[in-house]
């Protein structure tokens, strides 16, 4: 339940800040904007306006704005027509740069809501950073540590009779002792305890590990260093993903694909984490969807933009019906790289689950 809540959370907040993008540069430029919706599918709330529909649908995966003008519209006979050509309040009949920025509203609004969840995080739940005892926060399952008992919460004062104080003497100790029986003293409940646990060496590092992590604590930052830092998250995190996708496509790096089935999964693990890592997981992904919407990808807003950038060019714009057809095709073909995708993702659940 909390997963499925979850992933209506991110994907709903994602798509709807994008469509409101749209929506809030169409009335501003004084398109007639006919429906803006939350979900797909059947509505099931709804409220009518002076000339837009506000509609909940059954699907809340998302959602769309309809405006006037862009696609033909059915009459009073149910046969499609399209906005006349005189009529000021029609997408088309707009100029090019203001269809542009109707268009680009909706990937810039996910830059936009990727940076105001960061600044969020960090200014009221705070930012992430190491605790400098020597308790322990998390285990490695399957590690020495969980194996001889080690829970949580436990603070360990001594290794071998060396006092550890803090986790930075802690780790060093760990460290210098691979593949060792160590004699580990623990504070549990106000007892103490010793008990015996062997180290494991690390084959990149050679260090000695017996899987445990310190506990994590959150620093609350000031609202003018929470958006300074929101910033530059954003910033970073839009590099690191342009970067990972150029070197796909060169084959530098295995391309590495998610669908709608491994982003639920991802999802569901950071709303387990903490309402921070699910906000923050909300914000990464958001940039990806700004990303992509921004490619030349026939039915995606980079495409859009790419035809309005010939036809400003042109000085005319490009015939209807082939445009039409090139993001039909467009659509069609993404539609089926994401069931192969997603087909992947199911395949690989069998995988791990057998």
């Amino acid at each position: 339940m909390v997963t499925a809540l979850a992933v209506i959370f991110v994907f709903g907040s994602m798509v709807m800040i994008h469509e409101f993008g749209h929506f809030m540069i169409a009335r501003m430029t004084g398109i007639k904007v006919l429906e803006f919706s939350f979900g797909f599918g059947p509505k099931l709330l709804w409220h009518q306006g002076k000339e837009t529909l506000y509609a909940w649908r059954l699907i809340p995966l998302g959602g769309f704005v309809r405006l006037y003008g862009m696609d033909p519209e059915p009459d009073e006979t149910g046969e499609p027509q399209i906005a006349p050509a005189d009529d000021k309040r029609s997408f088309m009949n707009k100029r090019v740069w203001q269809r542009m920025a109707v268009i680009a509203a909706g990937p810039i609004m996910n830059f936009v809501l990727a940076m105001l969840l960061f600044v969020g995080v960090f200014a009221y739940l705070g930012l992430p950073a190491q605790a400098q005892g020597n308790a322990v926060g998390s285990l490695v399952q399957g590690k020495a540590a969980e194996k001889a008992g080690i829970v949580p919460g436990d603070r360990i004062v001594a290794v071998d009779g060396e006092a550890t104080p803090d986790w930075n003497r802690l780790t060093d100790v760990i460290h210098a002792l691979p593949n060792q029986n160590l004699l580990i003293t623990l504070e549990r409940g106000g007892k103490t305890r010793t008990i015996k646990v062997r180290t494991e060496k690390d084959p990149q590092t050679g260090y000695g590990l017996i899987g445990i992590a310190p506990e994590i604590v959150y620093r609350r930052l000031s609202i003018f260093q929470a958006v300074g830092l929101g910033w530059e998250r954003t910033v970073e995190f839009t590099k690191f993903i342009l970067v990972a996708i150029v070197e796909m496509i060169t084959g530098k790096i295995p391309a590495q694909v998610g669908g709608p089935v491994a982003i639920a999964q991802a999802i569901g693990q950071g709303a387990k984490e903490g309402l921070a890592n699910l906000l923050g997981l909300t914000g990464v992904l958001s940039i990806q969807l700004g990303l992509l919407n921004l490619f030349p990808i026939p039915a995606l807003d980079g495409s859009r933009l790419v035809f309005l950038a010939v036809e400003g060019l042109r000085g005319k714009p490009l015939n209807p019906e082939r445009e039409n057809l090139i993001h039909f095709v467009g659509f069609v073909l993404l539609v089926l790289v994401m069931l192969a995708v997603t087909y992947h993702d199911i395949l690989q659940l069998f995988v791990k689950g057998g």
